[in-house]
């Protein structure tokens, strides 16, 4: 594929996936009508921010192999993470804007999930102090579980072919997982209609996901 037919390509997808965070920005706004308004420091809150920051790099990750393979597998799983997570990206930045609560808090990242799991109705809980870990091992401020360091996401943009198929594939495995366990932390704290709804959400589809890309890592291993 020529370089001007690959931009083009990743031209598109792009307005699509602007297309799709506008249409769930909106939703968002409209699902939390009539429940409580979380607070600035609630688990609610934390969640959309973190999790929409861990589905952000989801995007760039699965953009960034669509173009350097052409792989018809690997290119469609990647627009269907890419999609999905832009989709759900914008729901939470919608959740946000409708509860009146900045899109960056004050709270350090992962402080809502460092907190004490009570089994839900932790609208106005706080986690752990700064530096502090839980019993799961996470500090509020550290990177969350799964994320891609810098350093990796550059070398996933210097791979193309199988090559890039194979860090893409280890490195959104290690991403779903770290996805799922910010979700499962979620549903422990949470029992708000819509963070449920979309925790649950993500735990099923991307625990499905990465058993599809765990199948498709061994048979390119």
């Amino acid at each position: 594929m020529t370089r001007p037919a690959r931009w083009a390509i990743v031209l598109a997808a792009g307005v699509a996936l602007l297309a799709v965070g506008a249409i769930a920005f909106s939703i968002g706004r409209l699902s939390t009508l009539g429940d409580p308004t979380p607070t600035d420091a609630s688990v609610e809150a934390g969640f959309a921010r973190d999790m929409q920051v861990h589905h952000h790099q989801g995007v760039e990750l699965a953009m960034i192999v669509r173009d350097a393979t052409d792989d018809p597998d690997v290119r469609l799983l990647a627009y269907d993470i890419a999609t999905t997570q832009a989709q759900q990206a914008g729901q939470m930045y919608g959740w946000l804007a409708e509860w009146g609560l900045p899109q960056f808090g004050s709270e350090p990242s992962m402080a809502w999930m460092t907190g004490p799991a009570e089994g839900g109705g932790g609208h106005d809980g706080h986690g752990a102090g700064v530096g502090e870990a839980d019993a799961s091992g996470h500090a509020p401020g550290e990177p969350m579980p799964g994320l891609a360091t810098p350093a990796q996401v550059e070398e996933l943009r210097s791979l193309d072919g199988v090559e890039a198929e194979r860090r893409f594939l280890e490195l959104m495995i290690a991403h779903h997982a770290g996805a799922v366990e910010m979700a499962e932390a979620a549903l422990d704290r949470s029992d708000y209609p819509v963070v449920v709804s979309l925790a649950e959400s993500i735990v099923s589809s991307q625990q499905s996901e990465i058993a599809l890309m765990e199948d498709m890592l061994a048979e390119r291993s």
